[in-house]
């Protein structure tokens, strides 16, 4: 059972994701990421990353790792990235959604242990977007595109840039992060809706916004339906209510079992 209307919010959606009284580091890697993610950039952070040369790890090495992490993109909360994914899923379980949605909800920051590879977090988090077009006004902080040397580019600078209306997002470069990365690490193991949700969830310029439309073909408008029901348990399950993570241990060690075997390439 798919349920749309989540009961557990302790601010309302719009109270979420307000830039406005962001604090400085917020800004200031707003500022590095739009003048730093080139085309360049991206070209040569999926190449590398995507050889998954850097050791295998089980999951849950990762999110214990992530429970030291604090993601300087995030004007909504502090909490380590581990209470996040423990927030997210349990949001998701209570509503009763798939076990698949529920282990997105889990892991889908997981590619934030880029950080731990020596990436600075301005290629890590944040907000995703396309490079090699034309930036929208609707990417929070727009204004630092300027800055950026494709910003004037006689090709990357115009509406379709690279691309051919409506060749679909998974033709698209985006902007280097956590997304990509762990995109790359899991697309052997789970379903393709959840792949997708881990590749595109922090791309809110479209699916919070509506931005970059023509880019979407029928699966991305199909998908986005899921993404609407996820982005509930990312963004709104966060409060200060810490889970009990000790307590929750023996449910989500057999959830992530059931789809990933004991360690995997990273």
């Amino acid at each position: 059972m798919l349920i749309e209307t989540a009961t557990w919010e302790d601010k309302s959606s719009q109270a979420y994701r307000d830039y406005s009284n962001a604090n400085s580091t917020v800004m200031e890697l707003y500022h590095k990421n739009h003048v730093r993610q080139t085309v360049n950039h991206v070209i040569h952070m999926k190449d590398h990353y995507s050889q998954l040369k850097n050791g295998k790890m089980s999951v849950w090495r990762v999110l214990e790792l992530l429970d030291t992490m604090i993601d300087e993109s995030d004007p909504d909360t502090e909490m380590s990235q581990m209470m996040h994914a423990l927030q997210s899923a349990e949001a998701a379980r209570k509503d009763n959604q798939p076990r698949w949605m529920i282990l997105t909800a889990l892991i889908h920051d997981l590619g934030k242990y880029l950080s731990f590879l020596g990436e600075p977090q301005w290629t890590v988090v944040g907000d995703t977007f396309p490079v090699g077009c034309a930036y929208s006004d609707k990417i929070v902080y727009s204004e630092f595109f300027k800055f950026n040397p494709d910003y004037l580019h006689p090709v990357y600078s115009t509406q379709y840039g690279l691309y051919e209306p409506h060749c679909g997002l998974d033709k698209v470069l985006m902007s280097y992060g956590h997304d990509e990365y762990l995109y790359q690490v899991c697309k052997n193991y789970l379903p393709k809706e959840a792949l997708y949700l881990i590749r595109f969830h922090s791309f809110y310029s479209c699916h919070k916004d509506k931005s970059y439309g023509w880019l979407m073909n029928e699966e991305d408008h199909a998908m986005m339906e899921w993404m609407n029901i996820f982005n509930q348990y990312d963004l709104y399950s966060k409060t200060e209510n810490k889970p009990n993570a000790e307590a929750l241990l023996p449910y989500y060690i057999d959830l992530v079992s059931e789809y990933f075997p004991v360690e995997i390439d990273w």
